[in-house]
């Protein structure tokens, strides 16, 4: 007790720098205080048993008397971590559960995860495994009511993690694969390559036991990649376990070639034999495993298999001797030795026994019922015995596993149900408010709906008033063109022909000798065929009129663009195609294709602010072009909202089955191109207006 309380007084003295004569001390001291305690206990060797767990006791004394919740509980976790590296295992258990007890009470959730995390590892290291499993999983469920962070998720996967290795032990392979990748995507979001290469090495070896040579060796590459990423001391050792793991991978599958090239790298490794003397060991039976099955090279693979088994002896590694001494009797058994390969067997089969190792242990049985024909039978029956109780554990081992994700799913299920009653009470909160909010944005919106609704109705209105006004222009043109004709058909048939008639008698009358009347018949004749010259040249120009260019629709489009140029102050252009019979277009293209021109021009003048504009119509084929181009302002394509104007456009091309399209940039002006189907009704062709050419000449 005297030397306890000399380093009592060294360590506040360090601690603290001076003596304090006060009986409460801050937070920060007090941590100082217990983390020293700790220490002492776990690292002073010189000190006796009892020595140290009194530091631990008073360590949790004076821990129990800290106010902040989760610097207490952490304080207890390490003494609790403590006891357990003095493997004093009673004490572990009993602080763990307080920490247990205590962190529940008070929602910590990263202390009472850890807590069953360190119940894990100690059951598992004590080969518990199922209990592992239990407190690992009550782990992940404490770890998943944390806020989601990078800590938070890092502690969720490495829970999975341990899960997955204790399910491919029990040959759970699916639940070990899911929970061993879910670990993996998590650990690849966060560049955590040590646990990595653990994800991928446990992937390798599940892969491995499920007899999937190609993707176990897949992930064991991955792994070596992964280990690149690593330094240290560590990563050599990892490099070692990795080349083994590649190399049993040809072992098992046959590969011996390749096996015994990997196997004797691995063993000209610096240092190997003494830094990792249980690998050397298991390295060295592969590698004569190898060459006794490959090259047949019995002597030498029994010399490597001796060398392992001496080394197992000195470094007192038992669990090793039964694999090691089931090869050698079976390299025995090659050179027909069977006497001595049944006594060897019969050690390794000893061995299998003494070290729980049942892998080896059916192994060895079947080696031995194939060798001991007297005793096959027992033999026989021990091995179908072990193997059915082996099967029957895993089973059991399996189904508990399932169990504790069926109760874990029912616990995430009740928990979400009492979150969805929160939800629901708060979202209840949130719709009265919102409900305010939503009452005040519908109003606004019918309001901005009826006006929008009106201006539709008046652009609808403005419409109805343009295809009224096209249509009285087109009926107005088209009576002038009746009456041209009527006029030509007048004085064609009726003028002309009365003005024959005479022109007829009077060249009857032309037979008197009379001279006077000769020359004045002859003066009036002359005049007569002068004046029917005229009217047959009158009648040729006006039917010329009517049938070669009619111009009715292009005199609209012209007006139109002549008003909009004087009213807007706009220079307007205005270029069509000569050869093309416009007018005989089908009405409903024509009238169409005023209102986009129309629409167009009035976005000219409204948003372009432009100065020139050009209208260009021609005929490609049997397609009808329109161009609108302006010098305006432009706008970006990709933006902005459409107005009634536009969508009435885009809605008249769909309807004709055109296309649309508009070039602009801002700055740089705006081209609208419309293509639409160029349908004739009448006068469609060069031959129809010849045609109605000739019925007007005489």
């Amino acid at each position: 007790m005297k030397n306890r309380s000399l380093i009592l007084l060294f360590i506040l003295f360090v601690s603290c720098g001076q003596q304090s004569n006060n009986l409460q001390v801050d937070a920060n001291l007090e941590s100082t205080l217990i983390n020293s305690w700790i220490n002492i206990a776990r690292d002073s060797t010189q000190l006796s048993m009892e020595g140290r767990k009194q530091y631990l006791l008073d360590a949790e004394a004076k821990a129990h008397t800290i106010s902040n919740d989760t610097i207490r509980l952490d304080h207890l976790s390490r003494i609790s971590l403590a006891y357990k590296r003095l493997e004093d295992s009673l004490g572990f258990r009993q602080m763990n559960l307080k920490v247990q007890q205590l962190s529940e009470k008070d929602g910590i959730y990263k202390a009472l995860g850890e807590s069953h995390w360190d119940l894990a590892h100690f059951f598992n290291s004590h080969g518990v495994v199922d209990s592992a499993y239990f407190h690992y999983n009550k782990a992940l469920n404490s770890f998943n009511q944390l806020p989601v962070d990078s800590t938070s998720l890092s502690l969720k996967s490495r829970m999975q993690l341990g899960m997955g290795g204790i399910q491919k032990h029990f040959k759970d392979y699916l639940g070990a694969e899911l929970n061993t990748i879910e670990a993996l995507r998590v650990f690849n979001d966060l560049d955590d390559y040590l646990r990595i290469y653990y994800c991928d090495n446990l992937l390798g070896t599940i892969a491995s036991d499920m007899k999937n040579y190609p993707k176990a060796l897949e992930y064991y590459e991955k792994a070596r990649y992964d280990l690149e990423k690593l330094d240290g001391a560590r990563q050599k050792n990892f490099l070692r376990e990795n080349q083994n793991n590649i190399a049993v991978i040809y072992l098992e599958s046959g590969q011996y070639a390749k096996a015994e090239k990997f196997y004797k790298d691995l063993l000209q490794s610096k240092d190997f034999k003494l830094e990792n003397p249980q690998l050397y060991g298991k390295a060295l039976v592969s590698l004569a495993h190898a060459i006794s099955n490959g090259k047949k090279q019995h002597e030498e693979a029994k010399s490597l298999i001796s060398k392992a088994i001496t080394l197992n002896d000195s470094t007192g590694l038992t669990i090793d001797q039964a694999r090691a001494k089931q090869y050698y009797a079976e390299i025995l058994l090659a050179q027909k030795d069977t006497t001595n390969a049944i006594e060897v067997a019969k050690e390794a089969l000893s061995l299998a026994k003494e070290t729980t190792n049942n892998d080896h242990h059916l192994l060895i049985l079947k080696l031995l019922t194939n060798l001991d024909s007297g005793n096959a039978t027992a033999y026989s029956n021990e091995y179908y015995t072990l193997n059915e109780q082996i099967r029957e554990e895993e089973r059991i081992i399996r189904d508990k596993f399932a169990r504790i994700r069926l109760e874990t799913d029912e616990v995430i299920e009740q928990n979400v149900v009492l979150t969805r009653q929160k939800q629901i009470w708060f979202g209840a909160a949130l719709g009265l408010i919102a409900l305010g909010i939503a009452f005040f944005i519908i109003v606004s919106q019918r309001i901005s709906n009826n006006r929008l609704k009106f201006q539709q109705k008046q652009q609808e209105s403005n419409q109805e008033i343009y295809n009224l006004m096209l249509s009285q222009q087109g009926k107005f043109e088209e009576g002038k063109q009746l009456e041209k004709k009527r006029i030509s058909e007048e004085l064609h048939d009726g003028i002309l022909g009365e003005m024959l008639g005479i022109r007829l008698i009077l060249t009857s009358l032309n037979d008197q000798e009379d001279e006077t009347s000769i020359k004045q018949r002859a003066e009036l004749i002359e005049k007569l065929r002068e004046v029917e010259e005229e009217i047959r040249t009158i009648s040729h120009e006006l039917s010329d009129a009517s049938y070669q260019k009619i111009h009715n629709f292009i005199v609209s489009i012209e007006d139109l663009i002549n008003t909009t140029s004087k009213s807007a102050g706009i220079a307007c252009s205005f270029e069509y195609d000569e050869e093309v019979a416009w007018d005989s277009l089908d009405g409903d293209i024509k009238i169409n294709a005023y209102r986009i021109v129309q629409e167009s021009l009035q976005n000219c003048v409204k948003h372009a602010l432009c100065k020139k504009v050009d209208v260009n119509f021609s005929v490609d084929g049997n397609m009808l072009k329109l161009v609108v181009a302006d010098d305006g302002l432009g706008f970006d394509t990709g933006k902005g909202k459409r107005g009634i104007g536009h969508r009435n456009v885009i809605s008249r091309v769909e309807k004709l089955n055109g296309t649309l399209r508009f070039d602009s940039k801002k700055g740089q002006g705006t081209t609208v191109s419309v293509t639409l189907p160029a349908q004739f009704v009448n006068l469609d062709s060069p031959a129809k207006v010849e045609e109605y050419r000739q019925v007007l000449n005489v």
